[in-house]
């Protein structure tokens, strides 16, 4: 296996309310190998979901480099960055985060039409990818009308849509109760073996990491293997 994303000594800090910095992540490297699927545990205010952020280059970090297929995408204009992520990643959050006033497979096909595919093409894909995760007959409904753990997996349909390299996850089943979550688990980890992907999730839940190919933990700005 090749790696797909690299991320080289990567530091990041924020201001303190003395005036002095905070140093959130510290020297810290991880690579990640076509198809893998790694998870990342760590208390809160550890710097999971910056961590998140600086890989998916919607951050800067304050120094490092972050590789995409040996390319470092640090300092790429924000339009280029944009291109990459629509291009290469598929993201889920805590929350869906689905546009409310449209229909799941509205919101499935949305990815696909921005990157320039034709509106049939688009709903046809994003019908196949509802089926995938049991929501076929779900499709013409919107978001105020499915359960919370529906709209998750409206949200993994949609991140998965564009067929990218690579899924990031951020909490993606904190905001479920135990049983819609230990669905969501199965279905968010089995659709991206299936497809191919790697994904890059961070939770609390040890039981989910667990289930990864890797599981770390993020500890005083760096990684360490659990």
């Amino acid at each position: 296996m090749s790696s797909l994303l690299s991320i080289e000594d990567l530091s990041k800090s924020y201001p303190s309310p003395g005036g002095g910095r905070i140093d959130i992540l510290s020297s810290l490297s991880l690579s990640i190998e076509k198809g893998e699927i790694v998870s990342i545990m760590g208390k809160s205010g550890s710097g999971k979901s910056t961590l998140l952020s600086i890989a998916a280059l919607l951050m800067p970090p304050d120094s490092g480099r972050v590789l995409y297929n040996g390319r470092d995408s640090i300092g790429l204009s924000e339009r280029e960055a944009a291109r990459l992520r629509s291009c290469t990643m598929g993201f889920v959050f805590q929350s869906s985060t689905l546009l409310a006033d449209f229909s799941a497979l509205e919101n499935v096909a949305i990815p696909l039409l921005i990157q320039g595919k034709n509106r049939k093409e688009a709903y046809a894909r994003a019908g196949e990818i509802l089926s995938l995760v049991g929501l076929h007959d779900r499709a013409a409904h919107r978001s105020q009308e499915l359960s919370g753990g529906e709209r998750q997996r409206v949200a993994i349909a949609r991140a998965l849509s564009g067929s990218p390299e690579i899924i990031f996850a951020d909490e993606p089943t904190g905001s479920l109760d135990e049983k819609s979550a230990d669905a969501i688990e199965h279905i968010l980890l089995g659709t991206v073996k299936e497809s191919g992907s790697s994904m890059l999730f961070v939770t609390h839940n040890s039981t989910f990491a667990a289930k990864a190919d890797r599981m770390l933990i993020l500890r005083e700005g760096t990684l360490h293997e659990a």
